[in-house]
């Protein structure tokens, strides 16, 4: 019908009934609160599932005698120091890397940026493994890499790995960022670049365990693996902290960060300092990784593969993408880690090994994507 544009019509029993393109957003909203409860059922159910799956079989009414009653018995040791801290250790971790790399994406405009293929994660392995071999924060006394007034870093090992972790991490967020900034790089040559920084990292770690004693090398092999199974519930505790306060604070950005989207001279006109934004976004998604890395080692390629999945469902709006990618995130490494501690019956299997097996076809396709453009 003339003078009708902007406006969808259908027919009905008692006529016409007309939908303006705000009910149609209304709708499509809601049905993306919708998938967010839902993933977060899905969530609980797999956190749930976690709990009764392994070499230790465990029914619903003995978790919830061990969780709740008076039961002592083995049930009850296997819940609480085994199973529950592996559990919120996978979902705080999957949640802050899923974070960390859709705010990468998102400020970079890179689809391929995530803390792994930037080269961050592999800074904070360095780092940590520099803590561990150089300043003797492995707990460990003495070493070949020693230097003489270390020995007092030794009391606080997990705050100094933690902090060289951070370091190296945040040396190469600021690499990067000065590559986009300053030499004005495309995609995928800061992709390349972190490649490169991610060699570079490895090759430093590797140099590092040369010169270390056997057992420093077997504390960078434990702090560099991607496992979940090592985190006691003050480490976890500390890293849902870290993971709930950043994502308030991404939602608290969320227009900035969708203004963003659009280039930086149309945020600029919308008032948006972009300098500033993507310095603190690349600090506190750094600081995130760093943690994770510290506590959980590498876990490559979850970081870009949640935020991903995250824009397939329910498009770019900051607004629901960071909630939704965050808890795809969490359900992707708990898939992975359960999966991982069943598959071979022993519970030694990595999940850095399986996100890795994930995460890669998935970045191969992207780029063949992004040569097709």
């Amino acid at each position: 019908m003339p003078g009708m544009s902007g406006m969808n019509m259908k027919s009905s029993a008692e006529g016409l009934t007309i939908i303006t393109p705000r009910m149609a957003y209304l709708v499509a909203f809601r049905k993306k609160v919708l998938l967010f409860f839902l993933l977060l059922f899905l969530l609980a159910f797999f956190m749930v599932w976690a709990i009764t799956i392994g070499t230790y079989d465990l029914s619903l009414a003995k978790i919830g005698e061990a969780l709740w009653g008076s039961d002592f018995s083995h049930s009850r040791t296997v819940i609480w120091q085994i199973r529950l801290p592996r559990i919120f250790a996978a979902v705080a971790s999957g949640w802050g890397l899923a974070l960390a790399g859709l705010i990468f994406q998102s400020i970079l405009k890179n689809p391929l940026a995530s803390p792994s293929t930037l080269g961050i994660s592999q800074g904070a392995a360095f780092g940590a493994a520099f803590s561990i071999v150089v300043l003797g924060a492995g707990g460990i006394q003495s070493g070949t890499m020693r230097i003489q007034g270390a020995s007092p870093l030794n009391i606080l090992s997990l705050y100094a790995i933690t902090l060289s972790a951070f370091i190296g991490a945040l040396a190469a967020s600021l690499v990067i960022l000065g590559l986009a900034r300053i030499r004005k790089m495309s995609a995928e040559a800061i992709i390349l670049a972190g490649v490169a920084l991610s060699s570079l990292f490895v090759s430093g770690t590797i140099l590092l365990q040369y010169f270390a004693s056997d057992l420093e090398v077997a504390a960078v092999v434990f702090w560099t693996f991607g496992d979940v199974a090592r985190s006691t519930w003050r480490e976890i505790f500390l890293l849902f902290v870290a993971a709930i306060g950043a994502t308030l604070y991404f939602l608290g950005k969320r227009w900035n960060l969708n203004a963003l989207l659009a280039g930086e001279d149309v945020a600029k006109s919308l008032g948006v300092n972009v300098e500033k934004e993507r310095l603190w976004g690349m600090l506190i998604a750094t600081a995130l990784t760093a943690l994770v890395t510290c506590f959980h080692g590498i876990i490559a390629f979850l970081g870009l593969l949640a935020p991903h999945i995250g824009r397939r469902l329910i498009g770019s709006d900051h607004r629901v993408l960071i909630p939704h990618s965050c808890l795809i995130g969490a359900m992707l490494l708990l898939l992975a880690d359960t999966i991982g501690r069943t598959i071979i019956g022993s519970g030694t299997l990595p999940v850095g090994v399986l996100t890795s097996f994930m995460g890669a076809p998935l970045f191969l396709y992207l780029l063949m994507q992004k040569d097709r453009r």
